[in-house]
């Protein structure tokens, strides 16, 4: 199997990112336009905005991101990372590509003196979870969400 490079996202990366990026909102089921998309890649090379990202490419092929932010956490008076997503192209599972991107995000909370990076997954993405189980500790906390029209 080839390298795989892990890497900050670049200008030029969006053609191959916007496949994968779709693929996320699809299995999420969240709607996804085009320019939707192309706001979220515009915000993670943005460096007013916080999000950023990562992308893993094999072979000068995109097949894979994570998109993290750093995170007030109040009680303890700290920053943490949050992983707001990650997705591999579906052909590329199954090589330790996630464990891989999880390397990736560690370092870079030790670089920013970071002791945390959390993230969220649905209860039915059992594969993702095997992932996740590995990587990290599932906390005690629900999540709830309050929709706010207009």
């Amino acid at each position: 199997m080839s390298e795989l490079i892990i890497r900050p996202i670049r200008a030029e990366d969006y053609e191959a990112w916007d496949p994968l990026f779709h693929g996320y909102c699809d299995f999420y089921e969240v709607e996804s336009t085009k320019d939707s998309r192309r706001i979220t890649f515009d915000w993670l090379l943005d460096p007013a905005e916080i999000l950023e990202g990562l992308v893993v490419e094999r072979d000068g092929a995109l097949i894979g991101l994570a998109h993290y932010r750093e995170m007030p956490r109040p009680s303890r008076a700290q920053k943490m990372g949050f992983l707001d997503d990650l997705f591999v192209d579906p052909a590329a599972r199954g090589g330790r590509v996630g464990e891989k991107i999880f390397d990736a995000l560690r370092e870079i909370c030790r670089q920013r003196g970071w002791k945390m990076m959390r993230w969220l997954t649905q209860d039915h993405n059992y594969a993702a979870r095997t992932l996740y189980d590995r990587v990290g500790q599932k906390s005690l906390f629900n999540l709830y969400e309050m929709t706010v029209n207009g």
